[in-house]
């Protein structure tokens, strides 16, 4: 399509700027920014988990960062019990977030609206503060991960331009992972349900079970974003799943832009350089950022990507 042109270049601009952005490092020797875009890899992971259900299923989840934790602490406890092989604390951290997704799902899928956001929001809470009382973890404090997760040589996660690319290829995958997903038949049934889900069972498929297999799925990948970003600041705390991280990335996805295959990677990128920007400019940096992400909800209709997609329309030939 034309008038998706513009947005198209400029995503495809993103992406290649990630892949070069070490390039720039190694000539700047600005380890500072490798760092903060080495964050940035690993929370747009865990957006892009959320824009699955968010933007394409319209699931309103307000405890997804408790993924963040699990995935995190799955790394934190294992490598505190000398269990550093990456295989095993990242097999952990998957299957103890998928685990946890599907109790979750299974529960608030059976709600709409307000509801689900407040089961999920519960459950979340009822995580973070059974992490937060667990002494031998450091309870309140956080753990610090005294050796990063181990594979097989050449893989070393403490050389951080080997540690960047690992997030970004983790990113790349996850986007063709959900691009795949919501262009298929699942993905056709996932958005049919957003849309009209009695419609939807009446001929014929069975909604709930598509949904919390959706559910489950993003649990998943954000319990990989999580133990990713564990091994980046060596060190996981009980913040790392409380409300107000669920909030960040459902900004991240609706700054972006919901339903949007690259959306959350533009909302991500957006959302964390703001902030490095402006809190290095004033310690009330919150003060400024909020009437911006007020200003882009109300004049920037689908985020990001719908403003790229309007001016894409306004410079059509």
């Amino acid at each position: 399509m034309k008038n998706a042109s513009l947005r198209n270049g400029c995503a495809a601009a993103l992406l290649a700027g990630l892949a070069l952005m070490p390039v720039y490092v190694a000539l700047s020797n600005d380890q500072f920014t490798l760092t903060l875009f080495t964050r940035i890899l690993i929370l747009a992971l865990a957006a892009v988990s959320l824009n699955l259900i968010l933007g394409y299923g319209g699931m309103m989840s307000f405890g997804h960062a408790a993924y963040l934790g699990i995935g995190g602490y799955a790394v934190g406890m294992l490598a505190f019990e000398h269990v550093y092989s990456g295989f095993i604390q990242w097999a952990v951290a998957l299957a103890a977030s998928a685990l946890f997704a599907l109790v979750i799902g299974a529960m608030s899928l059976r709600t709409r609206g307000v509801y689900f956001i407040m089961i999920t929001l519960a459950f979340a809470q009822m995580a973070y503060y059974v992490i937060a009382g667990i002494a031998r973890y450091g309870g309140d404090d956080g753990l610090t991960i005294n050796k990063r997760s181990q594979f097989f040589w050449p893989i070393d996660l403490t050389d951080k331009t080997q540690f960047y690319y690992l997030c970004l290829a983790l990113l790349y995958g996850a986007l063709y992972l959900v691009w795949r997903l919501v262009n298929s038949r699942f993905g056709m049934v996932i958005r049919g349900a957003r849309s009209n889900e009695t419609r939807t069972r009446a001929i014929g498929f069975p909604t709930y079970r598509y949904k919390l297999t959706c559910f489950v799925i993003a649990g998943t990948l954000c319990g990989l974003s999580g133990a990713l970003l564990a091994n980046q600041a060596d060190f996981v705390s009980p913040a790392m799943m409380y409300w107000t991280r669920s909030g960040d990335l459902i900004i991240m996805v609706v700054l972006g832009g919901m339903a949007s295959p690259v959306g959350p990677v533009f909302g991500a990128v957006a959302l964390l350089v703001l902030e490095e920007a402006l809190s290095g400019i004033t310690e009330y940096w919150q003060i400024i950022l909020g009437p911006l992400l007020l200003l882009v909800v109300l004049f920037a209709r689908g985020g990001i990507d719908g403003l790229l997609l309007s001016l894409g329309r306004k410079v059509r030939p």
